[in-house]
């Protein structure tokens, strides 16, 4: 069995810099170390994953890419791959990941508002297919979020969710 990890915190505006692009620009971009592998004409499997709603502009984002075994999924270090990313000052960020192989897939997505690197009740999350969520299921079975991806990348919309009192949900005021 393939086991790819990688583990990769850049700064926004610098990645944009090193792709020629304006500071204007970098909200538009896609971000992530495996950026080529979703421009147009790539080839082998990756995920473009576009991540919308968010409560605030602060903290950080993070990507994971879990493979094709239900149990593994949101295991911990049982992640295929991790980027960590600011979070951009506008619009959806879309975040490509590289894949090991074309296959199954799952898409976790957290945004650490406060950038402390642990989870709280104000950071927000999401997933591939974006499933409903409650407080008291705030993880999902693998099948509501499990993805097939050929040798291509594969667009992945994630919608964030925060808890809002008794309940979690998008966020009726983010910028999508």
């Amino acid at each position: 069995m393939l086991k790819l990890t990688s583990f990769v915190t850049i700064p926004v505006a610098a990645f944009a810099v090193s792709l020629g692009v304006g500071a204007g620009a970098a909200q538009a971009a896609v971000l992530g170390p495996d950026a080529a592998s979703c421009a147009s004409g790539a080839s082998g499997a990756a995920v473009l994953v576009k991540v919308e709603g968010f409560k605030a502009r602060t903290g950080n984002l993070r990507v994971q890419i879990y493979g094709g075994n239900p149990d593994d999924f949101l295991a911990k270090g049982k992640k295929l791959s991790r980027v960590d990313l600011p979070v951009s000052s506008s619009g959806p960020m879309e975040v490509c990941v590289a894949l090991p192989k074309p296959g199954n897939y799952a898409v976790a997505v957290r945004h650490d508002v406060d950038g402390n690197g642990k989870s709280s009740r104000n950071d927000g999350g999401g997933f591939s297919r974006n499933p409903g969520l409650s407080l008291v299921s705030l993880k999902p079975k693998y099948d509501e979020v499990v993805i097939s991806v050929g040798g291509h990348a594969r667009n992945v919309p994630v919608v964030l969710n925060y808890i809002q009192g008794l309940s979690i949900k998008p966020i009726k005021t983010a910028s999508r």
